[in-house]
């Protein structure tokens, strides 16, 4: 990765290199929701980053319809996690 690359471009560029950027899109629903939804949803939760983070790995159902999100196996803790802390500060 580019020391030039911000924060945000850097998660951004590990979300696609994770395959999160099939079913989500930042700004709009795909598959799964807007990816600035879930940080809506989440804002005031102080435990967000490490649910979201579980989710990622191990997929989950039901809080934004019928179509479930996938496990995510290949993910690692640590990116889990970052992609969570990213994706909560989406606005």
């Amino acid at each position: 990765m580019s020391a030039s690359l911000s924060p945000a471009w850097a998660d951004l560029a590990l979300a696609n290199a994770k395959n999160c950027m099939a079913c989500h899109a930042v700004d709009r629903k795909l598959v799964g929701p807007a990816l600035k939804d879930v940080a809506s949803k989440y804002a005031n939760d102080k435990t967000a980053a490490d649910k979201l983070a579980t989710k990622i790995q191990k997929g989950g159902s039901g809080v934004w319809g019928p179509v479930p999100m996938p496990s995510n196996t290949q993910v690692s803790d640590a990116d889990a996690k970052k992609l969570a802390t990213w994706v909560l500060t989406i606005k």
